[in-house]
């Protein structure tokens, strides 16, 4: 006996096909639009995270260095806070410079208040990234780069008037008074550049350039 098909049916089952037709265009067309929303909030999210852990190894960096650098070897100190990194590469994108600062130049009668000399600097041996420091840029006045391992920079001159002054900490020192600055580099490619907006709005670009600092 054959089947007999209410009336309306093929109707129904038509519009079905039809809605689920409509929503895959409707996605189709939607799905960029969410990506390009998502992707830049990823971006900051990333930068962030980055940020964030530049700023821990600068002032773990700093306060193990004031500590611990009469211990253990400035490479020791360096490698042990770059194993805190993760998920960041710093072996291929990021740098760590550790400069020894100390209170020498145009002091007051007291013996405070003096400017900053560069008594050493070292450099993560570890690292295949080499932004310039921002604190004292080893290679100046014939100093340049050990190669015994050590990471350090060589033919600095003895506290005097030709040693490295330095800006930084000026007139914030005592004489005699160490002080230890350590940065922290990574170079992390944004997933998007500034996007176009139209009528000449655009949004800001994030730097690839991350950077921290802490003096102790």
């Amino acid at each position: 006996m054959p089947t007999r098909i209410k009336p309306g049916t093929h109707s129904r089952r038509n519009g079905r096909r039809a809605a689920r037709g409509i929503v895959s265009v409707e996605m189709a067309l939607l799905l960029p639009i969410l990506v390009a929303l998502a992707l830049p909030v990823y971006d900051i999210a990333r930068n962030i995270q980055a940020q964030m852990i530049l700023i821990n190894v600068s002032r773990e960096g700093a306060n193990l260095t004031s500590r611990a650098s009469l211990t253990y070897p400035m490479q020791t100190i360096m490698s042990s806070l770059t194993a805190t990194t993760p998920p960041l590469n710093m072996t291929a994108h990021g740098m760590i410079y550790i400069t020894e600062i100390m209170g020498n130049n145009n002091c007051d009668s007291s013996g405070n208040n003096c400017t900053g000399i560069v008594v050493a600097q070292y450099r993560w041996n570890g690292g295949n990234y080499y932004p310039a420091s921002q604190t004292w840029n080893c290679g100046s006045a014939g100093t340049s780069w050990a190669t015994d391992g050590t990471g350090s920079c060589s033919n600095i001159p003895a506290a005097g008037a030709a040693s490295p002054v330095v800006n930084l900490l000026q007139g914030q020192l005592s004489s005699g008074q160490i002080a230890y600055v350590v940065e922290a580099f990574y170079h992390q490619t944004p997933l998007i550049g500034s996007l176009k907006l139209g009528r000449g709005i655009a949004t800001p670009a994030l730097s690839p350039n991350l950077y921290a600092m802490t003096v102790f």
